[in-house]
């Protein structure tokens, strides 16, 4: 097994860890899995590069761009709650 396929073994946790914290309710935890989900996107769009799996590299790009939108989206939510509660 060559170096570069042990990525896939973090890339799997990070992918696990991001799904619990982003069913949280606190959106200081949705902000971890969101940053969480685009590591593992980066990890898995190494090891595919290097496994040759295309649709997979372009999954995580298609991915990637999800988890960016749904990171900015939890921060303007936080913010307007942040202002309704003043």
């Amino acid at each position: 097994m060559d170096v570069i396929d042990w990525l896939q073994w973090p890339a799997m946790l990070a992918t696990v860890l991001a799904a619990w914290w982003i069913g949280s309710r606190q959106p200081r935890r949705r902000r971890v899995g969101f940053a969480c989900f685009i590591a593992s996107n980066l990890l898995w769009a190494i090891w595919g590069w290097h496994t040759q799996a295309w649709a997979l590299i372009v999954l995580q790009f298609c991915l990637c761009a999800m988890n960016l939108r749904g990171l900015k989206k939890n921060s303007a939510d936080n913010h307007q709650t942040a202002r309704e509660s003043t």
